[in-house]
Order: C-alpha cells, then structure tokens, then sequence
C-alpha cells in the first residue's frame, strides 16, 4: 500500500481523530473539521472499544446536527468484518446528521490492514440514506457493491483500490450523478480482484454520462497505456480540466498515444506521476503541453523490475 496514508485533509476541512486531543487543546467546533472513528483492535483489552461504542460517543460529545464530515477509519479487524458494519451505524444515525456532507469509508493505512485486505460492501446506501451528500471516497475493493444509483447533488467520488472489481466499475458508470465534477477511480490490477477492461469504460469515455465532469482519475491500473490509447480520442477529454493517469504502468507508448490524439491543450493539469516514460518522451509531453499553461506532472519516474507485471511494470498500489 505503498504511497496511501491517513487522510489530513477530507472535503476541504482538517482531519481530526476522535476521541479529540486531551489537554489544554480545544475541542474543534462540530462543523470545522473532518472527524475520524476509529479503533485499535490490537490495543490493550481493558481500553479497547467497539467501533459502535465509540461512534455513540461521538455522536454525545459533538453535535451531530452540526457535523459536515465523517471517515470512518479502522473498525476493527477490516479483513474479518465488512465496512456494512460501521456504515449501517452512521445510517442509523441519520435522523441526527443532518449537515453530512461528505463520508470516506475505510481510512485505514498499510500498518493497519493492505488495501486489498479491507472488507467492502454496498458503499451506495450511503447515497441513498444521505441525499444531501457531496463527497464519497472508498478505500478498498474486495467485497465493494456499488449498484447503479441516482443522486443529485454528489460531486465528487473516490474510490481507491488496488484491484477494482469490473462490476463496481460498471455500476458507477451506469448511475445518475448529473452535479459529479470529481471521479477518481484507482482501478489496481488483475492479480489484487481488478478486472476492468477499455470497454467496461465506455459510457464514461463518450463524455454523455457525467456531463459536468471536469477531474477525471483513472489511476494506478495495469491497462495505463490501453486508457491513454482510448482517451486520445475519448470525447470526454474535451470537458475536463485535469486528467489523472499517474500510479499506473504508463510507458511510452501511451504517452505518445495522448500526444497524437485529440488536443489537450485546454487542461490545466496532465498528471502522470509514477510512470516509465524515458527520458525523450518526457520531454516530447512537457514541451507539447507546457507552452499552453499546461502542468504536467512528471515525478516518479519508475526502472521496470523483474517481478513486475507486463515488461516489468508496476502500479503503486496493489496488495
């Protein structure tokens, strides 16, 4: 799970765990912060607390009427118990959050549990209990469910994985986000559960789907060069402002594909972070883009190593 860490910042606000720090510190007004639940399996018995018991304090301590963000971090052992468990608490508590705006379920970091080792379920009765959401991240693919939905008002959805199931892939492109503005997708690899192919992307790449799209991630997949291939003349290219295609196997043969395809001269931001570009081909992108007010971001360019997939590529996250 290399490169994934705790969240420091959710939906605009700091994050700050819960129980808040003791002391001489304030306690952060409800509204202010992002707040994190969280528990420690593995920490002293005669201290350690259900995640139930600790949203229920939570929710005593704060004013729920007033809390815009939520992450739900460790809830226990993540591989044994599905994130239904914590998810099915704050629905019950719906009644009471009636600021929510923004949910992250399973902010849990290589120390706790590997990506593909957190349990998933149906992410989407969040959607459908929370009609004010804005913002919905994931982290973790194995057991995720996401049926196609309709919700009005979400504009961003993040779904980190290092394996991403095709059906979940297939269910978000198939809902109704009619304000989405953000969608960033790490769709992993074939080993780790990921098995979306180009063609499970099409009612996103025909630009139809979300039509206020303007970020778009399809980040830390094994098929990068087959999706720079098919965004050189995907018609949603048009209407983005940032393209993300970093963390992935990207090489020069994708890279020269999105250079010889439609103009992306309109971004503002061409990410391709962690990638096998050569040195030539680096300089063939940054000068192609950069002239127009461009960013490109080239960092972290990867040597190809023997136990990597396909030519020795690797994404950053996969286990």
């Amino acid at each position: 799970m290399y490169g994934v860490a705790h969240l420091t910042e959710f939906s605009g606000l700091p994050v700050v765990d819960f129980p808040p720090p003791s002391g001489d510190v304030p306690v952060p007004a409800a509204g202010d912060v992002a707040w994190r639940i969280w528990v420690d399996p593995y920490g002293d018995e005669k201290d350690e607390r259900t995640w139930d018991e600790e949203f229920r304090s939570f929710l005593g301590t704060v004013d729920p009427a007033e809390v815009r963000a939520l992450i739900i971090g460790q809830w226990g052992e993540a591989y044994d118990r599905n994130s239904s468990y914590p998810i099915s608490e704050i629905i019950a508590a719906a009644d009471r959050l009636t600021s929510l705006e923004a949910i992250f379920v399973g902010d849990i970091e290589q120390e706790q549990s590997e990506i593909s080792w957190i349990e998933q379920s149906d992410v989407t009765a969040l959607l459908d209990t929370f009609p004010a959401l804005v913002e919905l991240g994931v982290r973790g693919g194995s057991g995720l469910v996401f049926p196609p939905v309709r919700h009005d008002r979400l504009r961003s959805l993040t779904i980190e994985s290092g394996g991403l199931p095709a059906e979940a892939v297939r269910g978000v492109l198939a809902s109704e986000f009619p304000a989405l503005e953000r969608l960033d997708l790490w769709l992993g690899v074939s080993a780790y559960g990921g098995g979306t192919g180009v063609g499970d992307l099409a009612p996103l790449l025909s630009g139809a789907r979300f039509p206020t799209l303007r970020h778009l991630g399809l980040r830390n997949s094994e098929l990068e060069n087959e999706i720079a291939a098919a965004m050189a003349s995907a018609p949603v290219v048009a209407q983005l402002r940032v393209l993300d295609l970093s963390h992935g196997t990207l090489g020069d043969e994708g890279a020269a594909a999105l250079l010889e395809g439609q103009p992306l001269t309109h971004l503002e931001l061409l990410d391709l972070h962690h990638h096998f570009l050569t040195e030539p081909m680096e300089r063939r992108v940054t000068e192609a883009l950069e002239p127009y007010g461009v960013r490109v971001d080239l960092t972290q360019r990867e040597e190809p190593w023997g136990s990597g997939g396909p030519e020795g590529r690797y994404t950053t996250v996969a286990e």
